[in-house]
């Protein structure tokens, strides 16, 4: 599971979720020759990031590259069951990605146009968000 080795903060705010805002970077293919592009916000977790990784590694039979152009940094908190209010914040649970529409999220290389689209496609099932197959 994706996760940072050392943070400055262990746990932060929550922050709000500007739904009509648009991602400034990370919005073309930069690496490879197709990409998944976010097309709605969301929190994705690292595990729904390693679920669509694995997939698309599969598909590929390991031939090709693969990059993840995202990163979980921001810790979620979690009290546990059956815990009164009070106790200050509970524990960190996960870590998560703010994802915003716009983002390319995952990017593949030196593979067939067909076999590319079909894996990314596969891997859109995994995750939280609409998404879109670019091209370079």
């Amino acid at each position: 599971m994706l996760m940072p080795k050392k943070t400055k903060h262990r746990k932060w705010q929550r922050g709000r979720s500007k739904k009509r805002l648009t991602e400034t970077r990370g919005l073309t293919v930069a690496y490879g020759s197709f990409g998944l592009k976010a097309m709605s916000p969301a929190w994705m977790d690292g595990r729904q990031l390693e679920a669509a990784r694995k997939t698309i590694t599969n598909f590929l039979k390991r031939e090709g590259k693969v990059w993840i152009r995202v990163f979980p940094d921001k810790p979620i908190t979690k009290k546990p069951p059956e815990v009164t209010l009070g106790g200050g914040k509970g524990d960190v649970d996960k870590y998560v990605v703010v994802i915003k529409p716009g983002r390319v999220l995952f990017e593949v290389d030196g593979v067939p146009k067909e076999t590319a689209v079909q894996a990314l496609k596969m891997a859109s099932y995994k995750l939280p968000v609409k998404t879109k197959i670019v091209f370079k």
